[in-house]
């Protein structure tokens, strides 16, 4: 068995198609084929069950796709663990970001990390929370970043760091003519709000925000980043919730944050890490972020 089976077959099982396999994968179909048929003779067993009109796994096809994309995922790991150390370096952190959580909210923590610890080449993995969960169980992150504090046993959670959840208004639009918005005013107008399936522990506290009004939200989309919600937003076609970091930083010349009425909610964003003793590259990591520098950094991305 070589990696091109395990690239191949992993191909076949999402696209369940093997005409589109062969496309994505950049070869032609009979080679493809071929490949599939040389990975079932060697484990000795069917991986796919294919008629006429379409293609599915068997029941060892599916085990096998539970393991495929971990396998992959560590042979390139190594792979960069050798780059990296070919390039001087001693060590590695790796780190996943999930849930919406955007890379410039790091920049003061990562710059410090570089200065500091020259030595440790810090890897960013953007992936899904389920992703992060399981990278961080199988050992693929050190740790990670991620709006959800519900993560199952085996990983600590620990709060990071905190913004205001704010509102995101287009300009001139009526509702600015409160300083700070109510939030039943806010329920007044259609909502994008975030994809769950997608930033899953954003969209939850927002969820809890809203719950606690009895009026309904007027829902006009879910959106799977925050990029596309404040194109929404510029557009005129509803108002979105994002903390005041993004707001700030946010490049769309139409979009205007304010702050809601009343206590202002607080969006947190979590550090996740393996219920482990903390490797010292990671346990400086973690002394880093805890001793502030993320939050000014922040500070300075708003200016």
């Amino acid at each position: 068995m070589e990696i091109r089976h395990l690239r191949c077959f992993l191909a076949v099982a999402e696209e369940l198609h093997f005409a589109r396999a062969a496309e994505r994968l950049h070869m032609e179909q009979s080679p493809l084929s071929r490949t599939i048929r040389e990975l079932e003779e060697d484990l000795g067993v069917q991986l796919f069950v294919r008629t006429s009109r379409s293609t599915r796994l068997t029941l060892a096809g599916r085990f096998f796709l539970e393991h495929v994309p971990r396998v992959l995922a560590v042979l390139e790991q190594a792979r960069e663990s050798v780059k990296a150390a070919a390039n001087g370096f001693q060590g590695q952190l790796r780190i996943a970001l999930s849930d919406c959580v955007t890379p410039f909210r790091l920049s003061g923590l990562l710059a410090r990390c570089r200065e500091e610890d020259p030595d440790i080449e810090i890897r960013l993995f953007e992936v899904s929370l389920a992703q992060q969960l399981q990278g961080l169980r199988d050992e693929l992150y050190d740790a990670g970043f991620s709006m959800a504090d519900e993560v199952g046993d085996g990983l600590i959670v620990e709060p990071a760091w905190e913004d205001e959840l704010m509102m995101a208004l287009p300009a001139r639009h009526p509702a600015l003519a409160h300083k700070r918005i109510p939030l039943d005013e806010v329920l007044r107008y259609p909502l994008v709000l975030g994809d769950p399936a997608v930033c899953e522990g954003y969209a939850r506290q927002v969820d809890r925000v809203l719950r606690t009004q009895e009026q309904e939200p007027l829902l006009v989309q879910r959106v799977a980043s925050p990029e596309m919600m404040m194109a929404l937003v510029s557009a005129g076609l509803a108002l979105g919730f994002a903390g005041a970091a993004y707001i700030a930083a946010n490049r769309e010349s139409n979009v205007v944050g304010r702050p809601l009425a009343g206590e202002p909610p607080m969006l947190t964003t979590y550090l996740l890490r393996r219920d482990a003793e903390p490797s010292q590259p990671l346990a400086r990591f973690i002394e880093r972020l805890q001793s502030g520098p993320a939050q000014g950094s922040a500070a300075n991305d708003e200016k």
